[in-house]
């Protein structure tokens, strides 16, 4: 269940990072903020989510787990802040399904669902507390064509 809110601001000229269709935040507009994530099972839901861990990308900043960038050709992946779960998943691989097939990926980043609308976080919103934010690697792994890639319904197990 949620944990609170945050209230957006307009962010300065182009301080926004909309790379992989990433959104910016509104002024006056209410953001929900999550402490967890839905618990984990063998199949966990989620939702996929496209992002680039390379420099200048989306993903902002180098990885949280090891302070490094990642090609886009790699398959890795950020979690939501209850599964990312203070970096107990860093460097570990996670296997996903969608699209009818799977993939392995490596968690290297969090997709911070507690804070967001400001310069750490390239003035995009929090994440949602059910992400798995992918590279293009998993992306193109799964099958889904280029210009579906955004927001698929996916499940996702430890490795």
């Amino acid at each position: 269940k949620p944990s609170g809110y945050i209230t957006g601001i307009t962010p300065p000229p182009g301080q926004c990072n909309q790379g992989e269709e990433s959104d910016c935040c509104k002024a006056g507009k209410h953001y929900t903020t999550y402490k967890c994530s839905p618990p984990v099972t063998g199949r966990t839901k989620a939702t996929l989510t496209w992002n680039s861990f390379e420099k200048g990308g989306s993903g902002g900043g180098p990885s949280e787990c090891d302070n490094k960038y990642h090609p886009d050709d790699h398959p890795v992946v950020a979690l939501s802040t209850g599964w990312f779960n203070n970096k107990s998943r860093c460097l570990n691989f996670i296997n996903i399904h969608g699209n009818g097939k799977t993939v392995r990926a490596m968690v290297v980043d969090e997709c911070d669902s507690t804070m967001g609308c400001d310069s750490d976080h390239d003035y995009q919103p929090p994440c949602p507390d059910n992400i798995v934010d992918a590279s293009k690697a998993v992306w193109k792994a799964l099958g889904v064509p280029e210009d579906n890639w955004g927001d698929l319904d996916i499940t996702w197990s430890d490795a």
